[in-house]
């Protein structure tokens, strides 16, 4: 494949991996110069220190940035979602890619897919500490997703599982799960994932199919059987900034070519040209009283936004977009965003609120007061504060306490506590 850039494709394992990091809204100052200048082709997107500590920082927490392998940041881009677009990432755990195509446009609705229950737990944690408000975590498999939602989306993600091949470098445990039949199996299950998302995608949409591998059966070759068994989908020439162009509709991202792992992205649209059809709402609809109750209880607690249940999921107030899919049948781990639920007659908020609705009046925690507030201690305050209030830290909320006689009770959840 590479002939003579077989040398340097070789040496460039012997040079160390690449790590990224992408900023949810804004550029921080990180200890020690740690980023090593952007990343071109990724919104608010740079190269990280090796020695880096920034995943283990409590703006991570706070969801102020996701840090992702920088090859790993081309599909998403290439697949570039517009303001209004229904988007959905069928392979999408553990969340980057998700998560950035979320922060790349003003989206109607992303859905996230994963079909393994451990990895849509995480999915959804990412999700949820990004800030992201109107996704729809799911846990199924393709074909199971493509019987329910013909035609539905404008953009669809396939960053299907590989062989893995251009991860080796940055994970050599995984070369001992490599042998010879892996990529003649991975491109079969490829090929089914593709013909699932074909189904889901309306006229006029676009595709990204991408790998992390580097043969052709997995790659070129998934692309010939798919477009062989769907005429009506063709690849589409694109570039992106610091890259080669890609005139025919695919590219291979190789480690000795540019800073990152070895990956593959192709682009493909569909013909023709409809606009989706208006699904019914699957879900349960919020009695006025409950809707009320929630609304006031946000409005009285300085969020700087109007919050108002549209839905039911699980018994407890949620917020979704007015168009989402059929989820019947579908298991659902996140429906848009979950405002909180009753405890006997008090409303609890969720924490997905404080992380993603910006409050009017927050309490801001010094170095010491967010390593005890994420350890789940109480914090002392002044006798000032009552009820419910939301934390921040260096201007990114946090989380809830909830304040009386001159202390903060900590609700950080149980789970995600240091």
């Amino acid at each position: 494949m590479l002939g003579a850039e077989f040398d340097n494709f070789l040496s460039s394992y012997q040079q160390p991996y690449s790590r990224g990091l992408r900023f949810r809204n804004k550029q921080l100052s990180l200890p020690a110069n740690e980023l090593e200048g952007p990343i071109l082709y990724a919104k608010n997107a740079y190269y990280l220190s090796l020695h880096s500590s920034a995943g283990a920082t409590p703006l991570h927490e706070a969801g102020a940035f996701y840090i992702q392998e920088p090859s790993a940041m081309t599909s998403a881009a290439v697949l570039d979602p517009q303001d209004g677009d229904r988007v959905l990432d069928l392979c999408a755990a553990p969340g980057g890619k998700s998560t950035q195509l979320a922060m790349s446009a003003q989206l109607l609705l992303l859905v996230a897919n994963e079909p393994i229950p451990s990895r849509a737990q995480i999915l959804s944690r990412n999700i949820e500490r990004m800030g992201i408000s109107n996704a729809i975590v799911t846990c199924a498999y393709p074909d199971q997703l493509a019987e329910k939602w013909p035609h539905y989306f404008d953009k669809i993600l396939v960053d299907a599982p590989c062989s893995g091949e251009g991860m080796f470098r940055k994970h050599p445990e995984t070369r001992a799960e490599w042998n010879e039949q892996s990529p003649f199996r991975c491109a079969e299950r490829q090929i089914g994932i593709l013909n699932a998302a074909a189904q889901m995608l309306r006229a006029g949409g676009r595709m990204v199919y991408s790998t992390c591998t580097y043969n052709r059966y997995e790659n070129e070759g998934v692309i010939e059987t798919f477009l062989a068994q769907h005429p009506d989908f063709h690849l589409c020439a694109f570039s992106l900034p610091g890259l080669e162009a890609a005139p025919h509709g695919y590219l291979h991202l190789w480690p000795h070519k540019m800073r990152g792992e070895g990956h593959f992205v192709a682009l493909l649209e569909k013909d023709g040209d409809e606009t989706p059809s208006f699904i019914k709402p699957s879900l349960p609809a919020v009695d006025s009283k409950t809707a009320q109750t929630v609304a006031s209880f946000y409005a009285e607690n300085s969020c700087a936004a109007a919050l108002t249940p549209t839905s039911l999921f699980g018994g407890r107030p949620v917020m979704l977009p007015e168009n989402y899919p059929d989820l019947r049948g579908i298991r659902i781990l996140r429906a848009g965003l979950h405002l909180g639920e009753f405890k006997g007659k008090a409303f609890i908020p969720d924490h997905a609120v404080a992380l993603s609705i910006p409050f009017n009046n927050t309490f801001e925690l010094d170095d010491q007061q967010i390593l005890s507030y994420l350890h789940g201690d109480v914090i002392p305050c002044s006798d000032d504060p009552k009820g419910f209030i939301v934390f921040s830290y260096q201007g990114y909320q946090i989380g809830f306490g909830k304040a009386s006689n001159g202390m903060i009770k900590n609700h950080y959840p149980k789970g995600l506590r240091k």
